[in-house]
């Protein structure tokens, strides 16, 4: 990961302050708070694709593109709507790759993004409620919906036979949208939901909320929660009374600090992410040596910070207004296919009066209002790792 952070740093200290056609993109996600673990990778995905697009040349006439990162905290929404307001009043970026959690994205679109009419594109927020919000054409996501992650959730857990589960999740907008949607999805599959209840971020005991769920029964424990906070102290609370020995974990809750917390009772556990076996991440693994580019929406934030690069340049503007209207014209097709490494002959095309069908890491094919349609792997806790079962 070293070797990214250090080259994209380089980049941008070369592009020195921003002239006239240069552009600024704010990478805001919560490098502190209960996803911690996961951000360090995912901006340096999006800065990744900073670097490519500034060693290239050919953005926009020579002009370049620098980074600049701001914290989310994932859970604080008036920190989260500071810090953003700084990236556009001080900083002045034109566009915010961003912001990770569905809480603090939905607060940054509405009460910032909205009044300056800036882009956002998020690699990770993924409340089914996004995909209706007003948005004035300003927010996409290359993540897809958790309306889509329950329906996988759900197949998954039948598939390994399992008839009844518990559901606890972290008590905001992602949590409640992607609990309701298992518990919808498992009911239709024939399956039982025994109790689907909130439990709150940071607290040091959790032995009321599991006692709970231990009651109401199941075969396996859904955590739909976060990997650095609540969700970790359910599985620890669990495995300590011996309520459950084996839990779902959806997106939120994958990432090797998991594992590493829980040590060996977390083998046999299964769960879920956004990803693709897709060419295009194939390519972007063998560019990406120097840190987990397979992490939870990694390559998701290289492609967020490449469409917003790719329609400034179709619109030969940096301006939110000018190319909010070009990113689903970059992402789709028709146009040549381009792959990670390919940014620079992306923007060859397009200045040149060709399209482009960016197809990136995560296999990018926006739908709807400007959302992913979704691919996703499956995973399984063996030997303290997460290793990866199959591709839906």
């Amino acid at each position: 990961m070293k070797k990214i952070i250090m080259a994209a740093a380089v980049t941008t200290m070369l592009a020195g302050p921003a002239m006239a056609g240069d552009a600024k993109i704010g990478i805001i996600l919560g490098y502190t708070g209960p996803i911690e673990s996961l951000t360090p990778d995912m901006a340096a995905g999006a800065e990744m694709a900073i670097a490519e697009v500034n060693a290239s040349g050919a953005f926009m006439g020579g002009s370049s593109v620098t980074g600049i990162r701001a914290d989310s905290t994932c859970i604080d929404a008036a920190a989260a709507n500071a810090a953003a307001e700084r990236l556009i009043t001080s900083d002045k970026v034109n566009a915010i790759m961003g912001a990770d959690c569905s809480g603090v994205t939905t607060s940054i679109l509405q009460n910032v993004a909205m009044a300056n009419g800036v882009v956002m594109i998020s690699p990770s927020a993924t409340s089914p409620a996004l995909s209706t919000i007003e948005d004035d054409g300003l927010f996409f996501r290359t993540s897809p919906s958790d309306a889509r992650q329950g329906q996988v959730v759900a197949a998954i857990l039948k598939e390994h036979g399992i008839k009844s589960a518990a559901i606890t999740y972290t008590n905001n907008d992602y949590g409640k949208g992607l609990a309701d949607s298992i518990e919808t999805n498992i009911k239709a599959g024939g399956g039982t939901v025994t109790m689907n209840a909130s439990h709150e971020d940071g607290k040091g005991d959790y032995g009321a909320e599991v006692a709970a769920l231990a009651q109401a029964g199941g075969e396996i424990l859904v955590v739909a929660g976060y990997l650095d906070q609540g969700g970790k102290g359910i599985i620890q609370a669990s495995l300590d009374s011996g309520a459950f020995d084996k839990f779902y974990l959806p997106d939120g809750m994958i990432g090797e600090s998991l594992p590493k917390a829980i040590g060996p009772d977390l083998n046999g556990s299964i769960g879920g992410l956004p990803g693709t076996d897709s060419l295009g991440n194939v390519e972007f693994r063998r560019l990406v040596s120097g840190f987990k580019h397979d992490g939870p929406f990694v390559p998701e934030s290289y492609d967020a910070a490449a469409l917003i690069m790719l329609a400034m340049q179709a619109a030969n503007s940096t301006d939110s207004q000018s190319f909010k209207g070009k990113v689903m014209d970059v992402a789709n097709a028709p146009g040549e296919k381009i792959f990670p490494g390919e940014l620079g002959k992306a923007l060859k095309i397009i200045a040149g009066g060709g399209e482009v069908d960016y197809v990136g890491a995560s296999n990018v094919e926006l739908i709807g209002a400007g959302e992913s349609a979704g691919s996703y792997k499956e995973i399984a806790i063996e030997g303290g790792k997460i290793t990866t079962v199959r591709y839906r």
